[in-house]
């Protein structure tokens, strides 16, 4: 009878899962059908009139536009933004996280500069843009600053609000076997926050690429932000559109690697 019941249970635990699977497949079939339609149904207006291919362009033009950056210097247009990015978003993201832990640290620093960190959040970086440039100099070094300025505040009021709010009973029994605050933070603290670190990364991940492309419309002479400030500049909104397309795609690379880094760590 044993045996039966755990053949009975193997076989809805089968079921289970494959219906889980066909979600997926579902889910997965219905996006890349929006996708398409939506990319058939641009193209129909564009081509019969009923839309201005000058001003929304159109896909074929757009797939034409990306061969021949292709074979003009894209790919280093490519390496410059998603350097940039990198370094940026790693940058804020350790800079974050020893911050927020500093202040979780210590209550009466964090006390002190939490309305500094309001006001500094609530702040248009966007507006520093031109400071920026002046203290560290145009080119790259503007770039990475700018995108810095954006991650950096997010990064620690969310790591910090995680913290912050770790089970309070989980703190009391380490506190009760003479646990020390290092002991708290490495055994308790950080463990419980690794969903944390990981929703504030996924975030930060955009908000550097936010950044960075901020910085490129201001003083860089290469990277996708500069090809739509030079294709808004000369009238050129294939290019644009282009531009934007491959920004979106870059985008969504960098948080799935974001997302199986999580699956792995997790497991």
């Amino acid at each position: 009878m044993k045996k039966n019941k755990k053949e009975e249970l193997s076989e809805d635990r089968k079921k289970y899962l494959k219906k889980i699977k066909l979600r997926k497949i579902e889910i997965l079939a219905t996006q890349i059908f929006i996708l398409i339609a939506f990319i058939a149904l641009w193209e129909i207006l564009a081509r019969t009139g009923k839309i201005d291919s000058f001003i929304t362009s159109q896909p074929s033009r757009i797939l034409k536009t990306f061969f021949n950056l292709s074979s003009n210097n894209l790919l280093e247009h490519l390496r410059i933004t998603c350097t940039e990015t990198i370094i940026g978003f790693l940058s804020g993201t350790i800079l974050g996280v020893i911050i927020a832990i500093i202040l979780w640290w210590s209550p009466f620093i964090s006390k002190v500069s939490e309305p500094f960190l309001v006001v500094l959040n609530s702040l248009p970086k966007i507006a520093l843009g031109p400071v920026i440039i002046v203290w560290v100099g145009a080119g790259m070094p503007a770039i990475i600053v700018m995108a810095l300025a954006i991650s950096l505040i997010v990064t620690i009021l969310d790591i910090l609000n995680g913290l912050l709010h770790t089970d309070k009973e989980k703190i009391k029994m380490a506190k009760t076997f003479n646990a020390s605050k290092l002991q708290i933070l490495t055994k308790i603290v950080i463990p419980s926050n690794i969903s944390t670190f990981f929703n504030t990364i996924k975030v930060n991940i955009g908000l550097s690429l936010v950044g960075v492309i901020s910085g490129e419309f201001l003083v860089s002479k290469g990277g996708l932000g500069y090809l739509i400030v030079y294709g808004g500049q000369v009238f050129q909104l294939d290019l644009v559109m282009t531009s934007v397309i491959i920004l979106a795609i870059v985008a969504a690379l960098m948080y799935e690697s974001i997302v199986l880094l999580e699956k792995k760590i997790v497991k």
